[in-house]
């Protein structure tokens, strides 16, 4: 049964597994070691370290292993598989669907879909999710079928071998790229937002423009780390925020000069338009890279359409 709890003030800024040996103390502080190595446990939904050191108000996940490992219900959830074998599926996952029940939502996810589809993820934790996207994020998402190919694409992800592409959309201007170092931490004054943090996890973020129109731009965006938001709160730190960010663009700022039509357009964008448009990883079996691309969504063609006409 997956469990969830908040690191306290008085465990702040100690190791993840010293922190989980207390919160969690049915279990010995081995085998919790083991269990974060496994991508069993979390922090902030994301694959850590023993050693990472944890904050006040930091989420810790946990996934102890047992014959049915998850307890979330099957429901017959719309979702898009652009990819299976026998070691994992690809989904092309749309804007608006949450990757796992937690608090505040218990159905409807990601999750709750594959354990329809794929009754065998019971036994798979996480329902076999292995990494994630906003709520409101679309695209590439991948999702392990066996425990073989699970704790593989964990020790990927922890090695930082996965790469991943996205596409976002920004009220701003650029010229050729950049990369962004700033270190990610909780918000000090808002605990369920991520800031740029010198006390923070290193985060990396590579930024090339792609199209430029007048005061807006379409991104593609590579990251080396996975930091709870990073793309969101990198942009929005540097003063590119993403169209339709409720979060990290909240006053939904409209560049100068931008003609009312499109200012309205601009406003009325329902999600953040940032999308995951590729993942590659090295074939356990071949050795040989794969790659998944998906196109951006409609809602996101339609925004860099109305955007063209500023040209």
């Amino acid at each position: 049964m997956i469990e969830i709890k908040k690191v306290p003030k008085e465990l702040s800024k100690n190791r993840l597994d010293k922190t989980s040996s207390i919160l969690f103390d049915d279990f010995s502080r081995t085998q919790l070691k083991k269990w974060i190595v496994d991508g069993r446990i979390r922090l902030n939904g994301e694959i850590a370290q023993p050693k990472d050191i944890v904050y006040e108000a930091d989420e810790i996940e946990i996934d102890p292993i047992s014959e049915t490992r998850v307890d979330w219900q099957p429901e017959n959830i719309l979702f898009d598989v652009i990819y299976e074998c026998d070691d994992y599926l690809v989904i092309n996952k749309r804007s608006g669907l949450i990757m796992h029940p937690g608090a505040g939502c218990k159905s409807g996810t990601l999750a709750n879909g594959l354990l329809y589809r794929y009754p065998e993820l019971t036994k798979i934790p996480r329902a076999g999710i292995v990494h994630r996207l906003d709520k409101d994020t679309s695209g590439v998402v991948v999702v392990a079928k066996n425990d073989k190919f699970r704790n593989y694409f964990v020790t990927q992800l922890q090695n930082r071998s996965v790469k991943k592409i996205y596409k976002a959309i920004v009220v701003g201007s650029m010229i050729g790229s950049f990369t962004i170092k700033d270190p990610i931490g909780r918000d000090k004054n808002n605990r369920t937002k991520m800031s740029v943090n010198q006390n923070g996890k290193e985060a990396e973020t590579f930024v090339k423009l792609e199209r430029s129109f007048s005061n807006y731009s379409l991104l593609n965006i590579s990251i080396l780390t996975g930091r709870t938001h990073q793309i969101r709160v990198h942009l929005s730190y540097n003063k590119l925020p993403i169209i339709g960010d409720k979060t990290y663009n909240p006053s939904g700022y409209i560049a100068k000069k931008t003609l009312p039509k499109l200012a309205d357009f601009i406003r009325k964008f329902p999600r953040q338009a940032l999308h995951a448009s590729s993942l590659s990883f090295q074939d356990e079996n071949t050795k040989k890279d794969v790659t998944f691309d998906v196109e951006m969504p409609k809602d996101m063609k339609r925004l860099v359409n109305e955007l063209k006409k500023t040209l």
